[in-house]
């Protein structure tokens, strides 16, 4: 339901207590976003009179059917990208997160509309694209795990891309319903929440970071057989722990080459560090390619890599910008060039906990060699 109206009159000169007219005809007209009244129902032969001088005794219920409209409320792969089509340009539209919609869609074109988000993403590159396959791949499959992992292989290799284990069945307050709804802009909404709690450089997943809120049951709760299989294929489980809650049980991105960038949290790192520091070096914009420009250049540069070493996000880094790498020849063709090598910091994937009972009496330096 769109719109609800009460306390409306067929009287043209009723008011409420502030002075705005009850008259139902202005009301509506004047608030509704849908329904524009023009002529009165022939069975309100009264309506719009005074209400002094007339008693409305026509009162009777009606129904009025909406007529010469298209029902129309499933999107084509074709509008959907479309849609996300306002997202392409970076230097007109400012966005670092881009998830996919939960638009009912084939599980062909489901595939066709996560590459166009995650290609879209990786040509903007300063942004990651979420994404999630069809709840059909997980609820009631026989084995959603190889059904996941083969919808995974059709996915482009991109670590601008994040893929998830499948939907999410959480209550829709605005239509008093439960309804499924596609996980990836939950993803999204952890990795917001990891800038805000902590910066952009920390992993969104795991107990303290990724915990989903709102979630009534899984399409697919994998167990951990499944989680095996689901990460070996690069898409990320969502997991409900008894007493701990619903989990994001995985960070790594679409990048199927292992890498660096093959987990979320260095390729953020890499967007913030890149976005930055190419803002940053606007300034040297027609200057002159001397000392000077380069001194200044790494004066900027550095000082922000150690605030950001300091806060965890890099172990260490270097910052080339001297006659090495421009020389005279890069200096005659107008260029000026700056490498900066960067050390990224690590998320944990793996605990191995080793428990050892030892002899009474026995020194713990004699078997572990420590102080």
């Amino acid at each position: 339901m769109l719109e609800y109206w009460t306390y409306l009159s067929q009287a043209s000169d009723v008011k409420s207590s502030d002075g705005t007219s009850l008259y139902y005809k202005d009301a509506i007209n004047a608030g509704s976003d849908w329904i524009f009244i023009g002529n009165h129902k022939s069975t309100l032969s009264d309506a719009g009179e005074s209400a002094t001088s007339n008693a409305f005794t026509n009162v009777a219920t009606f129904f009025q059917a909406l007529t010469g409209g298209i029902d129309d409320n499933t999107l084509t792969v074709g509008e959907t990208t479309a849609m996300y089509n306002k997202f392409s340009d970076a230097e007109t539209v400012d966005v670092s997160l881009v998830f996919q919609a939960n638009s009912g869609l084939s599980a062909a074109d489901n595939i066709t509309l996560s590459n166009y988000i995650t290609a879209l993403t990786a040509a903007r590159k300063d942004a990651v694209g979420f994404v999630s396959p069809e709840r059909a791949a997980t609820a009631n499959a026989a084995a959603p795990a190889t059904t996941v992992a083969t919808w995974r292989t059709a996915c482009t290799s991109t670590s601008y891309g994040f893929a998830d284990s499948g939907s999410l069945y959480v209550y829709d307050k605005y239509n008093d319903v439960y309804r499924y709804i596609c996980a990836a802009g939950s993803m999204a909404g952890l990795t917001a929440n990891a800038d805000l709690v902590a910066d952009a450089w920390f992993s969104p997943a795991g107990f303290t970071r990724g915990n989903v809120r709102n979630v009534t049951k899984l399409a697919y709760n994998p167990n951990q057989a499944d989680r095996d299989t689901l990460y070996k294929s690069g898409v990320n489980p969502i997991v409900t722990f008894p007493g701990s809650g619903t989990v994001l049980f995985g960070d790594k991105t679409l990048q199927a080459k292992p890498s660096a960038f093959d987990r979320i949290n260095v390729r953020r790192l890499f967007i913030v560090l890149e976005k930055a520091i190419s803002t940053a070096s606007k300034a040297s914009l027609f200057e002159f390619n001397d000392e000077f420009t380069r001194a200044q250049f790494r004066n900027m540069v550095e000082p922000f890599l150690r605030d950001v070493k300091g806060r965890r996000g890099i172990t260490d880094f270097k910052v080339v910008c001297d006659g090495t790498n421009n020389t005279g020849a890069i200096i005659d063709t107008n260029k000026f060039v700056a490498d900066i090598y960067v050390k990224p910091a690590r998320s944990i994937n793996y605990i191995t906990l080793n428990f050892i009972a030892t002899r009474t009496g026995v020194e713990f330096s004699e078997i572990a060699g420590g102080n």
